[in-house]
């Protein structure tokens, strides 16, 4: 047996990962990967068979963002030419959701700019959910910034399934991306979505001249924070911001980051997201022997593939989309 599918055995009978044996994931050989991705598939596959989780964004209000994050072409101090708007209407919102019902997306997630939500932008986002519930039932994850509990708890009344903020990063690494924030504020409002009772949403940005020991405390990070639903990004550098240019990664080091997130996190969701047809390119399928969950369609402000050929992808995978109905069901026996 080769030593991932016995560190993965190992993990299925709740063993931790060492830090010694995850930095050993990121340093694999590029020759033996696929043992890495089988040994993942089997932590994968005991949690999750071979059903895949499909995630579409809504980019709600882009751009007039007061934050620097460096990565970010909606931030203040980027130079990026992206298209700029306040918030859409609810009618855009709702044909958002029903986009993603007809492509048979399970979970709709409705993202804004900003350095936190006011008060309206909660009241216009509350009222569009409930009709996205009524109509639809689809699974509602929001990303707006960083909440007020009063806030939170409202989103969790209107029927808000999922809260997104990522910490993108490690703390040692975060003042290096961003000075408008702290690492703990995100933490914190990771754990003030915890406690309205929304289901935790939190990832990460590989690429942005972190070390491998940054990637493995962001791993950990995740595992302490107990997200249930984990987006790892891979950067993709957009021209006009302070990580332009910045191109550290290779498709065989992103599969071995998907892979180093599920030995962490075990049962999790783990979800391939912004930057992978750049960064994985011909290699994305096999990202999903380590991740169970992937967005669809376009991102904030760059494209995705086609909707098509993420389908043809999972065809060929032999892989199965959890279904719209499937979401419902899980939805309701987790009330």
């Amino acid at each position: 047996m080769n030593k991932w599918m016995e560190l993965a055995d190992q993990v299925l009978e709740g063993k931790e990962v060492t830090n010694e044996e995850a930095l050993s994931i990121l340093e694999c050989p590029d020759d033996d990967v696929l043992l890495l991705m089988h040994g993942a598939f089997q932590i994968r596959k005991k949690y999750y068979g071979k059903k895949v989780k499909l995630n579409m964004i809504m980019n709600a209000k882009s751009g007039i963002c007061p934050e620097n994050c460096g990565y970010c072409s909606q931030s203040s101090i980027s130079t990026a030419p992206i298209n700029t708007y306040r918030m859409v209407n609810k009618d855009t919102i709702l044909e958002g959701a029903k986009r993603a019902h007809d492509l048979n997306v399970g979970t709709y997630c409705i993202v804004a700019s900003g350095r936190g939500p006011s008060n309206k932008e909660v009241d216009h986002v509350v009222e569009a959910v409930k009709e996205i519930k009524d109509s639809y039932g689809l699974k509602i994850c929001a990303c707006l910034g960083l909440l007020k509990p009063e806030q939170a708890k409202r989103l969790k009344e209107a029927g808000v399934d999922r809260y997104n903020h990522n910490i993108n990063t490690s703390a040692s690494n975060h003042a290096n991306i961003t000075t408008s924030h702290t690492y703990d504020d995100r933490v914190n409002t990771v754990e003030m979505v915890k406690e309205s009772g929304m289901s935790p949403c939190s990832g990460v940005i590989v690429g942005m001249k972190e070390t491998k020991q940054d990637v493995v405390d962001m791993a950990n990070s995740l595992k302490a924070l107990d997200a249930d639903s984990i987006p790892v990004n891979f950067l993709h550098a957009i021209d006009g911001t302070p990580l332009q240019g910045v191109k550290e990664l290779n498709p065989l080091y992103c599969l071995k980051v998907l892979a180093l997130f599920r030995f962490i996190n075990p049962t999790k969701e783990i979800r391939i997201s912004g930057g992978r047809e750049v960064n994985l390119r011909s290699l994305q399928p096999f990202g999903l022997y380590a991740a169970n969950s992937v967005f669809v369609g376009d991102y904030l402000t760059t494209a995705g593939q086609e909707e098509s050929d993420d389908y043809k992808m999972l065809r060929d995978l032999g892989f199965e989309v959890e279904s719209v109905e499937e979401m419902k069901a899980l939805l309701a026996a987790e009330k």
